[in-house]
C-alpha cells in the first residue's frame, strides 16, 4: 500500500520545543510586567536618585572662574580676577560654605562689596575649565567662553558646584556628634523596647491562648486599638499625663517625659498589637501531643514552659522581636511629639531636609537608617518561613484546661494591660474635650473647630478620607492581581521571581526613606512625571507603596490555598484563566480581598513618616495636621484630630465586620457543604 502520510517535520538537532503562548499568557505576562514597570518607577528609581544622591558632594572650586570688571565707559581694561583669589582676598566664602551645598548655588556678587545693580559697569564671566558651570538666570552657561552683562543681569549669575561620587558625605556625618549619637539613641530606643514589649505582649498572649480566662473577646480587641491611631497620639498622652502640667508627674520623680523615657512608652503602646498578632499566632499553632507527652512523663509546668511551650514559640518571638525594633527605630511621629532634645535618625531626616534644608545629609541619614531596618527585615523573615516549616498535617490543637487560679492571675495581668491601652487613649480624649488644660477643666466641643487652628483643618481630614478610600480602592486591585500573576501564571520563571523580590522590598524601606527619595525622584524638573508632586495622587502611590508588602504576602497566602485544579478544570473547558479570576479566584479570596482593603485604608490614615515629605496645602492630611497642630503649640486640637481618625478607623473596622459577614454569606457558603 502506498504511502500517504505526509512525513512531520523534522525537529533540529539539540532544539528546543516552546509552548505557543496562548491569549491569556501573553495578557497576564503583560499585566506583570505593567506592575513590575509600576514598582520600578514607585520604589526602585526613586531609592537608586536618593542614594546617589547621599553619595554625590557638592563643591564649589572658584579656581574654576574668572572675572573682568569695566570701567564707567563700558571698556575691560582692568585684567581678569580669579574668583579663588578674590575670595581669598576678602573672605566672603568659608570652607563651610564651598564644601557640600544644600541648594546647590553660590551668587557671585557676594565677592563685589561695592556692587550695585543700577551701576553703568559692565562684567565678563568665563569658566578656566570645560566644566565650570553658572547659571545666569534660567539659562546655563558651561564652559571657557566669555559671557558678557550688564551689572543687573550680573546680580542674577550664581555658580553651579562640581559634582564628586565618594563618601565625604558620610565623613561629614560621622565626625558630627549631634548626628552620630542618633544612631546611638535609636538602637538604645529600639533595643529597650523591644525587650519590654515582646515580654508584655508574650504575657497577654499566653494569657489568651493558653488559659481559660474571662472576656477573651474583649481583651482581644483592646490590644488591637493601637493599631487605628497615628503613633503620635501616644505621645500626646504622655504629654498631658507626665508633662509639665501632667496628672501623675510626680510619679516620674524628678525625670523629664520629654525624651527616652517617653518615647520608649509610647512605643510600647503603638508596637503591643504587632507584636502580640505573630506571638498569638505563634502560640495557636502548637501542638497538644508535645504537652501531653511531658505531663505523661511527670515534667512540672514550669519545665514544660520551658521545654516545650518556649521552644515552639521561639520563631514567633524572634519575628516579633525584629518586627518591633523595625517599627521603633524607623518612626518618625513619637519621638518629634515627645523627644524633646533626644535626637533619633528618623527625626534627623525631618531636621536636615525640612528644618535646614541640607537634602544631601537627609540623604546620609536616610541610608543610615535604611541598613538597621534592612537587617531586622531579612532575618524577621526568615524567621517567618521556619516557624511555618515546623506544621505538620498531624499537630493537634492545644486546648487549654481551667485552672481557676492561673485563669484569675492571668486575668489581672491582661487587665492591666488593657487599662494601659484605653487609659492612653481615655486621655487623648479627655484633653481633646477640655476647654484649657489644667486651667479649664470644663468640657467643649472648641478643640474641634479644626478651621481655627494652624494644621489645615477639617480639609485635612477630608483628604485623609479620600487618600484612605483611594488606597483601599487602586490598592488592593493592583496589589491582589499582582499576586495572582506570582503564584497562578504558568511559567516566566524568572519573570515571577524578579516581580517577587521587587514586592517584597517596601517592607524594607522606612517611610522617611521613601518619602524623600520621592523629593528627589518626582520632583526633579527633567522627570516627566513631575506633575505628580504635590498632588493627592502621589500620596495614594506613596502609600500603597509602602504597605504593599504585607497586603501581596497576605493575597499569596489566601491564593495558595487554592487547589491547582481549578486551573486545569478551566483548561479543559476551554475557559480563559482571566475569565476563572474572575469567575471563581476572586469570590474565594474575597475574605483576603476585605482584608487588603481595610489594611490599606487604616493605614493610610495614620501613616505620617511616608507623607510628612509629599503632602502640598491643599493635600494637607489628618494624620498631618496633628503634627502641625502639636508644632503651633495647639496640643489639645491635635489630640482632637487624632481621636477622629481613631473613631474613623473604628467604624471602618466596624463597617467592614459587617459587609464581610454579608458578602462572605453569599459567597463563601461552599466552605461549609
Amino acid at each position: 500500500m502506498a504511502m500517504t502520510d505526509r512525513a512531520s517535520p523534522a525537529i533540529p538537532r539539540g532544539g528546543r520545543i516552546r509552548a505557543r503562548l496562548s491569549r491569556d499568557d501573553v495578557i497576564m505576562r503583560a499585566s506583570m510586567v505593567m506592575i513590575a514597570l509600576y514598582l520600578l518607577i514607585t520604589l526602585i528609581l526613586p531609592l537608586y536618585v536618593m542614594f546617589s544622591k547621599a553619595f554625590t558632594t557638592n563643591t564649589f572650586d572658584l579656581s574654576q572662574y574668572e572675572v573682568q570688571v569695566s570701567n564707567e565707559e563700558g571698556e575691560f581694561e582692568n585684567p581678569p580676577v580669579n574668583l579663588a583669589v578674590l575670595n581669598e582676598k576678602l573672605g566672603v566664602f568659608g570652607p563651610a560654605d564651598l564644601a557640600t551645598s544644600s541648594d546647590g548655588r553660590l551668587p557671585v556678587t557676594r565677592l563685589f562689596p561695592d556692587f550695585s545693580f543700577r551701576s553703568p559697569v559692565k562684567y565678563r564671566i568665563h569658566g578656566t575649565t570645560p566644566d565650570a558651570a553658572m547659571l545666569v538666570g534660567s539659562a546655563l552657561h558651561k564652559g571657557t567662553e566669555w559671557v558678557e552683562l550688564d551689572s543687573n543681569t550680573f546680580r542674577r549669575v550664581v555658580l553651579r558646584p562640581k559634582k564628586e561620587r565618594g563618601f565625604e558625605n558620610f565623613r561629614a556625618y560621622f565626625s558630627t556628634p549631634a548626628l552620630f549619637n542618633s544612631i546611638e539613641n535609636s538602637l538604645f530606643i529600639a533595643t529597650v523596647t523591644t525587650i519590654i514589649t515582646v515580654l508584655l505582649a508574650f504575657g497577654f498572649a499566653y494569657a489568651l491562648n493558653r488559659s481559660c480566662m474571662r472576656f477573651k473577646g474583649a481583651f482581644r480587641l483592646i490590644a488591637m486599638m493601637p493599631i487605628l491611631v497615628p503613633s503620635l497620639l501616644p505621645g500626646i498622652a504622655l504629654v498631658y499625663l507626665f508633662g509639665n502640667q501632667g496628672i501623675f508627674k510626680e510619679l516620674l520623680m524628678g525625670e523629664s517625659i520629654y525624651g527616652p523615657i517617653g518615647i520608649i512608652i509610647g512605643s510600647v503602646f503603638f508596637t503591643f498589637p504587632h507584636a502580640f498578632i505573630i506571638i498569638s499566632t505563634a502560640l495557636a499553632i502548637s501542638d497538644s501531643r508535645l504537652y501531653e507527652a511531658a505531663t505523661a512523663l511527670r515534667a512540672s509546668p514550669w519545665r514544660i514552659f520551658w521545654t516545650v511551650t518556649i521552644p515552639g514559640a521561639r520563631y514567633g518571638l524572634i519575628s516579633a522581636a525584629f518586627v518591633v525594633f523595625n517599627l521603633v527605630i524607623t518612626d518618625f511621629g513619637l519621638p518629634k511629639v515627645i523627644g524633646g532634645q533626644y535626637n533619633v535618625l528618623a527625626v534627623d531626616i525631618y531636621k536636615q531636609v525640612i528644618g535646614q534644608q541640607n537634602f544631601s545629609m537627609g540623604a546620609v541619614v536616610s541610608v543610615v537608617l535604611v541598613v538597621p531596618a534592612v537587617i531586622a527585615f531579612a532575618i524577621d523573615r526568615m524567621m517567618q518561613g521556619r516557624q511555618v516549616a515546623m506544621l505538620t498535617s498531624r499537630s493537634v490543637p492545644y486546648q487549654p484546661k481551667p485552672n481557676p487560679k492561673a485563669d484569675r492571675a492571668w486575668f489581672l495581668y491582661s487587665l492591666m494591660i488593657a487599662v494601659f491601652i484605653v487609659g492612653i487613649l481615655a486621655m487623648c480624649q479627655f484633653a481633646a474635650l477640655v476647654k484649657f488644660w489644667p486651667y479649664d477643666l470644663s468640657l467643649s466641643l472648641r478643640n474641634y473647630q479644626f478651621d481655627l487652628m494652624d494644621g489645615g483643618g477639617w480639609a485635612s481630614y477630608r483628604n485623609s478620607l479620600k487618600l484612605g478610600i483611594l488606597t483601599a480602592i487602586a490598592g488592593t486591585s493592583v496589589i491582589f492581581f499582582g499576586a495572582y500573576l506570582v503564584e497562578k501564571m504558568k511559567g516566566f520563571e524568572w519573570g515571577r521571581n524578579i516581580f517577587q523580590g521587587m514586592a517584597m522590598l517596601p517592607m524594607a524601606i522606612p517611610g522617611m526613606v521613601l518619602g524623600l527619595s520621592y523629593i528627589f525622584f518626582f520632583n526633579n524638573p527633567d522627570n516627566p512625571l513631575r506633575f505628580l508632586y504635590g498632588t493627592l495622587a502621589i500620596l495614594v502611590i506613596s502609600t500603597v507603596t509602602h504597605f504593599y508588602t504585607v497586603s501581596h504576602l497576605t493575597a499569596v497566602t489566601a491564593l495558595k490555598q487554592m487547589d491547582g485544579e481549578f486551573e486545569s478544570v478551566a483548561a479543559s473547558l476551554k475557559q480563559s484563566q482571566l475569565k476563572l479570576f474572575r469567575r471563581v479566584t476572586v469570590p474565594v479570596s474575597l475574605p483576603a480581598i476585605l482584608d487588603i482593603s481595610i489594611y490599606l485604608f487604616v493605614n493610610a490614615l495614620t501613616t505620617v513618616s511616608a507623607v510628612v515629605f509629599l503632602y502640598s496645602p491643599d493635600t494637607t492630611l489628618a494624620s498631618i495636621a496633628v503634627l502641625n497642630m502639636d508644632d503651633a503649640g495647639d496640643i489639645a486640637p491635635a489630640a482632637a484630630m487624632g481621636m477622629m481618625i481613631f473613631y474613623t478607623n473604628a467604624g471602618a473596622r466596624i463597617l467592614h465586620a459587617v459587609l464581610s459577614k454579608g458578602i462572605l454569606a453569599r459567597t463563601q457558603a461552599w466552605r461549609g457543604r
